[in-house]
């Protein structure tokens, strides 16, 4: 028996649509679940063309990390897969219960695909690698892109008495002003410097999607701003749109009260992550997160991959 799924085949194609066989449940909390939704995220594409630090280098595979799909009883399931080839961007694919939790059977598939990944990544940062309390004061570096925009909604909602959101694209800036930014600095102005300086002097904690010459930019910037050496300022490197490596100042380590920490699978453990899942979907399905999903077929997942780069909406793979 067959099914389609999106294929990778070499690490600088995009995934095609193809037949594949279907898969077989064999340990004792897995099933094999229908795939009604799974979304097109940076994670995703570092996996589909072997730059993720998880990659194995085995070819072919099916992308796809997360996703919502129906089990054998008939409920809804959002998903979270272990590094394997078979991914979620297919008919079918094989879950472990204990990495999962129940939706409500009037959930949105795809809004709750859309949202969950870019959500978690500012949610467990948060949550599990910095000691973040209501009344502190977040900076987003990176806030324009579709996790650094929820970065800033999830701030907020978790109490930040002031957010920060940094990034590029003025229009989207101004947009995240009424999604709970209380600041904006743009990074394209020859202000800029001047502006994270001022912005992030009493800051509690940086959630960074750039990386690369940004991040260390901003460190120059801000270091030096502190208004109190002893407050305590949390780094938490979370993505790397802007490069892999920084040339991160020696001298920032030693002039303040900063930690430069990753989140992310490894930092994090799964069962941390799990035991978050449950509250995160309740902030998604109550509607406290904007996010704007386009659902794609999976015929045309080529299409998904050209469009990614040009795109605000939130790419949704659906069978």
């Amino acid at each position: 028996m067959t099914m389609h799924a999106a294929v990778v085949s070499r690490y600088d194609e995009a995934p095609r649509c193809a037949e594949v066989d279907e898969p077989e449940a064999s340990g004792p909390h897995q099933v094999v679940v229908e795939v009604l939704a799974s979304a097109l995220s940076r994670r995703v594409l570092s996996q589909a063309d072997g730059s993720h630090y998880t990659s194995d280098g085995v070819l072919p595979m099916v992308p796809g990390v997360d996703g919502v799909g129906r089990s054998p009883d008939g409920t809804l399931r959002y998903f979270v897969l272990p590094g394997t080839g078979l991914g979620a961007m297919a008919e079918r694919t094989v879950i472990d219960l204990r990495r999962s939790v129940e939706l409500p059977a009037d959930a949105d598939p795809v809004l709750v695909a859309a949202a969950m990944n870019p959500a978690m990544s500012s949610w467990v940062a948060l949550r599990r690698r910095t000691s973040f309390a209501a009344g502190q004061k977040v900076l987003v570096l990176g806030a324009t892109g579709s996790a650094g925009r929820i970065a800033v909604q999830i701030a907020s909602g978790l109490g930040a008495s002031s957010v920060v959101a940094v990034g590029r694209d003025a229009d989207k800036l101004d947009r995240l002003t009424v999604q709970g930014a209380d600041v904006v600095v743009d990074l394209s102005l020859p202000t800029a410097a001047t502006a994270l300086a001022v912005a992030g002097s009493d800051v509690d904690v940086v959630l960074d999607y750039l990386w690369g010459a940004p991040a260390a930019d901003a460190l120059r910037a801000i270091v030096p701003a502190r208004a109190d050496d002893d407050q305590a300022l949390t780094w938490v490197q979370i993505g790397s749109v802007a490069g892999a490596d920084s040339p991160v100042p020696s001298a920032a380590l030693r002039a303040t009260n900063l930690a430069i920490v990753g989140s992310g699978q490894g930092s994090v453990s799964t069962r941390a992550i799990v035991a978050e899942l449950h509250t995160l979907v309740g902030e998604v399905l109550g509607g406290r997160l904007a996010v704007e999903p386009r659902p794609v077929p999976l015929s045309q997942v080529d299409r998904a991959w050209a469009a990614f780069p040009t795109t605000s909406e939130r790419l949704v793979i659906v069978p």
